[in-house]
């Protein structure tokens, strides 16, 4: 095989020692977990926002955003739930060069997969701790769930992932929100058959054992575009994709119908500061409509310290992956959503 084994095996349990969440910090984050699982389950109809950097490349850069977002958090606690985007295997789209803090920890020097271990529970335990804020991570890789599920509080499935048999049957295992993606083609039914797969039981080996799962009822969508066969972008945030999307969930029965927008990607064609558009749009048409309202809870949004990207990490707190909206806008944004949930009515919103 052309398959080279450079370390010894990685002990889970040891890892797990790591960075490892005791006392006052799990309380506040098994807190949350629950505020956020009564968010999915509608029982609490404050709006959800999984918000941060595009991929978590500087430690002292997420620490800072981290900082920010906990201030801001509290002061809109009452309307907007946030858990914070702390993606840590986030490549490059083109898969050239960076790949993410878990093969990279330092961005000047070579890969090194087993100290990138280190950095992600790192980071993730230091939002957490230092902050109080949760975190929300991608499963790029389910063979590394075990590595972070005990600090992690919201998993996304991306657009490539969403189809592969193994991500929907470990998402299947996952005891917190699980987010799938629709996959690039757009195809609803695709991402609806993956939510499916991942609310019910499944049996399948993993970690060479044969496991079941208990299916997890928390696995719902998140709308991300499309690029249609001429390399175009189609978003999919529009009142009648909405609309057909609502009649998914209904036709298949699905628990917990919950659906997130994702505001950049091919929904902006990264034009990262066409974000701030699709949320005002999706925020009127919850107000058009109530099946929208009641369906449609919540956005994930791309964000860092500095606006846009850069090929290089030369400007601290500026993606090196897709482009971002900078902080400042990101404040901006959250209380313009923070006022428009505040008004009783869209004739209000208008006149206002």
């Amino acid at each position: 095989m052309g398959i080279h084994q450079k370390s010894q095996k990685i002990d889970v349990a040891q890892v797990k020692q790591l960075s490892r969440l005791e006392g006052e910090a799990l309380a506040k984050k098994e807190a949350r977990d629950k505020e956020l699982d009564a968010i999915i389950k509608g029982e609490d109809q404050r709006l959800l926002l999984v918000i941060g950097p595009c991929s978590s490349d500087n430690e002292e850069a997420v620490l800072e955003y981290a900082r920010r977002l906990s201030a801001l958090q509290e002061k809109v606690k009452d309307r907007v739930f946030m858990v914070m985007r702390v993606y840590t295997a986030k490549p490059r789209t083109n898969g050239d060069g960076y790949k993410g803090l878990i093969h990279q920890p330092d961005t000047s020097k070579l890969p090194d997969l087993i100290n990138g271990i280190a950095a992600v529970r790192n980071l993730h335990y230091r939002v957490i701790t230092e902050t109080g804020l949760t975190t929300a991570d991608e499963m790029l890789y389910p063979s590394n769930l075990p590595l972070v599920d005990d600090l992690v509080s919201y998993h996304a499935i991306g657009a490539r992932s969403v189809e592969d048999q193994e991500h929907r049957f470990v998402a299947s295992g996952i005891d917190v929100p699980t987010g799938m993606k629709n996959p690039t083609s757009g195809n609803l039914n695709i991402m609806f058959n993956a939510i499916y797969a991942a609310q019910n039981q499944q049996n399948f080996i993993y970690h060479d054992a044969e496991v079941d799962t208990d299916g997890n009822p928390l696995a719902h969508a998140i709308l991300r575009g499309a690029t249609n066969e001429h390399g175009e972008n189609e978003p999919n945030f529009y009142y009648d994709i909405l609309i057909k999307a609502i009649k998914k969930y209904r036709d298949m029965g699905l628990e917990n119908p919950f659906i997130l927008i994702d505001t950049n990607h091919d929904n902006s064609g990264k034009n990262y500061l066409d974000q701030i558009r699709i949320v005002r749009q999706t925020l009127i048409n919850r107000d058009w409509n109530e099946q929208i309202n009641q369906y449609v809870r919540g956005f994930m949004i791309e964000s860092y310290l500095e606006d846009g990207r850069q090929d290089k990490p030369e400007v601290f707190g500026k993606s090196i992956t897709d482009p971002c909206l900078g902080w400042d806008k990101t404040e901006k944004l959250i209380e313009e959503i923070y006022q428009t949930l505040g008004k009783d009515s869209f004739e209000d919103f208008l006149n206002n």
